[in-house]
């Protein structure tokens, strides 16, 4: 069983910085490719950042130059380093671990953390 463990939201003024953290159990990590995830109020779940197990990353163009993902394989965690932030970027964020192996794959996600900006 896979369970991923978010921490780190909370209340920010516009332009400040948060950490968010993604603890995950089980044995799939090292394997899988991560990422955050976010909702807001009436919209759809976007992707926010993704970070394969060899560190490759990819950023949503409304993120790129202020978010940083990175992971830690040897903690099974992967973080989300946010600066600058902006109202918009008031949402849930939810982490995601998406496992392939040959032709199986599944996505496991955390219960989310609430980021709020706002003045």
């Amino acid at each position: 069983q896979v369970q991923l463990v978010e921490s780190g939201g909370g209340l920010v003024q516009p332009g400040g910085s948060l950490r968010l953290s993604c603890a995950a159990s089980g044995s799939i990590f090292s394997r899988s490719a991560m990422g955050w995830y976010r909702q807001a109020p009436g919209k759809e779940r976007e992707l926010v950042a993704t970070i394969t197990p060899s560190h490759s990353s990819n950023y949503a163009d409304s993120v790129k130059g202020r978010f940083t993902i990175s992971r830690d394989n040897a903690k099974n965690t992967v973080f989300l380093q946010m600066n600058s932030l902006k109202p918009e970027d008031t949402a849930v964020y939810y982490c995601n671990a998406h496992y392939s192996y040959g032709f199986y794959y599944h996505d496991y996600w955390g219960q989310g953390t609430q980021v709020t900006v706002s003045s």
